[in-house]
C-alpha cells in the first residue's frame, strides 16, 4: 500500500480516466453475473418449458449483453492504458531527472547499467502491471457478482463458496510474495548483465585486442543463466499455484455437484436453476486464477517500485547543502584554506590540510605521481564532491553558499578522456549554452584550430559524429571539447591531462588551441607531461594529499626533490 500510494500521485491528473475505466470494469464483472444467471433461463424457459416466446427473448439479451461487455472492455483497456502510459512516462521522467543530478559519488557506486535497468526495466513493469491491476479489480467484482448469483439460485448450497475462498485467498498471497522476492532478485541479474553488456561493447577492441571474446562470452553466459535462474522460479510458482487453483475448484465441483444433483432428483429445485447455480460457481474461478496470474506482474511492479523509489528516495549530499547566491567569478581570486577530503572514511584523506591562494588570472599546474590528489582538487572545485573539512572560496565567498549551477557555468573543463555526444558538431560545440549564435560556434571552432578540419568533412557543423565521438581522432575530438569551453568563455578553467593521450603532432596543435582557451582565465592545469606546464605562473607539487613545494620550474628544480626526480625521469627519456 505504501508504494501504491506513491504511484497514485502520480496518476491524478488522469483519474477521470480512470474512473472511468473502473465503471467500465463494474460493467463487464456485471455482464459475467448476467450470463451465469441467465441460464436458468435457457434451460427452464426453452428447452424444458419450450416457451418459444423465450427463444425469441433470450437471443436478444444475449447479444444485448455481450455487445455491452464489448463496449466497457474497450473502455476499460484505452482508458486504463491511457492513464497507465502517462503516468509511467512522469515516473521514467522523474526518476531521470532525480539521477542526472544525484552528486558523482553516487555513480562511483552504481554501475552504469543498473541504472539504465531502472529506467527501462523497472519502470516498464509498472507499466504492464496497470492494466493488470485493473483487471484483479474486475476479477474481483466480476467474483462478488457471480457470489450474488449463487446465493441467490441457492443460499445453502451457495454457502459452501466460503470454504474453498480462503484456501484461494492464502495462495494467492503466498504466492504474491516470493514473486516479489525473485522479481527483485532478477531485476538485479538485468543490471548486472546491462552492465556487462555496456562494458563489453563500449570496450569491445581491448576484447579483441586481448583476443578475450571467450572470455567475455562465458562471463555473460554465466550471468544470464543467473537471471533465467530467478526468472524460473517466477514460473515455477504460477506453474504450480494454477493448477492447485483448479484442483481445488474440481473438488468443489464434485461436492456441489453431489449435493445439487440429489436437490433436483428429490424436486428441491429445477434443472435450470442447478445449471444456472453449476455455470456461476465453475466461473467464479477462473477471476481467481486471473487474480494470481495478474498479481505476479503486480507483485514484479511492486518490487521495481522498491527500486525506483529508493533512487528518488537517495539523500543528494549537494543539492541538499545547494547555496543561494549567483557565482561570478571573473576577476576573483581562488582560495583554498585547510582542505581535506576523502571519498570514503575506511580509505583516508586523499587531501589533508591543503592550502593555497591563486590570484585571478594565474596558471597553477598541480604534479605529482598517481593518487597525489591532483584530479580530486579539479573535481573538488565545481563541486562534484564537497571537502571533507576546510573550505575552497571565490572572491572571498565559499563555493557552498553559490548555487551549484552556477558555481558550474563558472568553470570550463577539459579532460584527458573528451565525451562528446553522437549529435552534430555544432551541437556539441554549442553544448552547455543557450541560444548560441551560428558564427560564435565558427569563431570558437577557429580559435580551437578546428574549423579546418571540420569544414573538410562532407556535412561540415552538422556532421553527427557518432557514439563518444567515435568517427573523429582522437585530437580532432579534443579540439571540439577546446571549443565548446572557448563558447562557453568561463572565468575558470581545469584541464586535466588534456593531451596526454595524443601523439606529438595532435598535441602540438591541441596545446595551440588551450593556449588560446587560458587567456584571461584563472587555470588549473593537471598533467603527467611537465614539458606541458613549464610556462605556468605556478607549479604546485603533491605528495600523498599534501602540498610539498610550489613556485616556478627553475626554482622548484632547486628546492623540490619529488620535481627533480619526475624531470629527469621524463626529461632524460627524451
Amino acid at each position: 500500500m505504501k508504494n501504491f500510494k506513491r504511484i497514485w500521485k502520480y496518476f491524478t491528473d488522469h483519474k477521470l480516466f480512470i474512473f472511468a475505466a473502473f465503471m467500465s470494469s463494474a460493467v463487464v464483472s456485471a455482464t459475467d453475473g448476467a450470463t451465469a444467471y441467465i441460464v436458468k433461463d435457457i434451460l427452464d424457459g426453452i428447452f424444458i418449458a419450450k416457451n418459444e416466446r423465450f427463444l425469441i427473448l433470450i437471443p436478444i439479451v444475449i447479444v444485448i449483453i455481450f455487445s455491452v461487455r464489448f463496449v466497457a472492455r474497450f473502455m476499460q483497456s484505452y482508458f486504463i492504458q491511457y492513464a497507465g502510459l502517462h503516468g509511467v512516462q512522469k515516473i521514467r521522467e522523474d526518476l531521470y531527472q532525480k539521477m542526472i543530478q544525484l552528486p558523482m559519488s553516487y555513480y562511483d557506486k552504481n554501475d552504469t547499467g543498473a541504472m539504465m535497468t531502472r529506467i527501462i526495466n523497472d519502470v516498464t513493469n509498472l507499466q504492464n502491471a496497470i492494466p493488470d491491476a485493473l483487471k484483479i479489480i474486475r476479477s474481483i467484482l466480476s467474483i462478488f457478482a457471480l457470489i450474488g448469483v449463487v446465493l441467490y439460485q441457492d443460499l445453502e448450497l451457495g454457502s459452501t463458496i466460503f470454504l474453498t475462498i480462503p484456501f484461494m485467498i492464502i495462495l494467492i498471497n503466498k504466492t504474491g510474495k516470493k514473486i516479489k522476492k525473485y522479481s527483485r532478485k532478477q531485476q538485479e541479474r538485468i543490471g548486472d548483465l546491462a552492465t556487462a553488456l555496456q562494458e563489453t561493447f563500449s570496450g569491445v577492441q581491448v576484447v579483441k585486442s586481448f583476443a578475450s571474446e571467450d572470455k567475455e562470452t562465458f562471463r555473460f553466459f554465466g550471468l544470464n543463466a543467473r537471471e533465467v535462474k530467478y526468472r524460473l522460479k517466477q514460473v515455477l510458482l504460477t506453474s504450480i499455484s494454477s493448477p492447485l487453483m483448479e484442483t481445488i475448484a474440481g473438488f468443489a465441483i464434485a461436492i456441489i455437484i453431489f449435493y445439487g444433483g440429489l436437490k433436483v432428483i428429490n424436486g428441491e429445485t429445477t434443472t435450470g436453476t442447478f445449471f444456472s447455480f453449476i455455470t456461476a460457481f465453475g466461473l467464479m474461478f477462473d477471476p481467481f486464477k486471473k487474480i494470481n496470474q495478474y498479481n505476479a506482474s503486480v507483485q514484479a511492479a511492486n518490487a521495481s517500485a522498491e527500486r525506483i523509489f529508493d533512487v528518488i528516495d537517495t539523500h543528494n549530499a549537494i543539492l541538499d547543502k545547494d547555496g543561494t547566491m549567483d557565482c561570478d567569478a571573473h576577476g576573483k581570486d581562488i582560495s583554498f584554506e585547510n582542505v581535506s577530503f576523502c571519498y570514503s572514511k575506511s580509505d583516508g584523506n586523499v587531501l589533508d590540510g591543503f592550502t593555497l591562494d591563486v590570484k585571478a588570472g594565474m596558471t597553477i599546474a598541480l604534479v605529482g605521481s598517481s593518487g597525489a590528489g591532483k584530479s580530486t582538487i579539479a573535481s573538488l572545485i565545481p563541486r562534484f564532491y564537497d571537502v571533507t573539512d576546510g573550505s575552497i572560496k571565490i572572491g572571498g565567498t565559499d563555493i557552498r553558499d553559490f548555487k551549484v549551477h552556477s558555481l558550474r557555468e563558472n568553470i570550463g573543463t577539459v579532460s584527458q578522456d573528451p565525451f562528446l555526444f553522437n549529435e552534430t558538431i555544432a551541437y556539441n560545440i554549442a553544448y552547455g549554452v543557450s541560444d548560441p549564435k551560428t558564427e560564435d560556434i565558427y569563431a570558437a571552432a577557429e580559435s580551437a584550430y578546428a574549423l579546418k578540419f571540420i569544414e573538410e568533412l562532407q556535412d561540415g557543423f552538422d556532421t553527427v559524429i557518432g557514439e563518444r565521438g567515435d568517427r573523429l581522432s582522437g585530437g580532432q575530438k579534443q579540439r571540439v571539447t577546446i571549443a565548446r569551453a572557448l563558447l562557453l568563455n568561463p572565468p575558470i578553467l581545469i584541464l586535466d591531462e588534456a593531451t596526454s593521450s595524443l601523439d606529438a603532432e595532435s598535441e602540438s596543435i591541441v596545446q595551440k588551441a588551450l593556449t588560446n582557451l587560458m587567456k584571461g582565465r584563472t587555470s588549473f592545469v593537471i598533467a603527467h607531461r611537465l614539458s606541458t606546464v613549464l610556462n605556468a605562473d605556478m607549479i604546485v607539487v603533491l605528495d600523498k594529499g599534501k602540498i610539498e613545494s610550489t613556485g616556478t620550474h627553475q626554482e622548484l628544480l632547486e628546492k623540490s626533490e619529488i620535481y627533480s626526480r619526475l624531470c629527469n625521469l621524463q626529461f632524460t627519456d627524451k
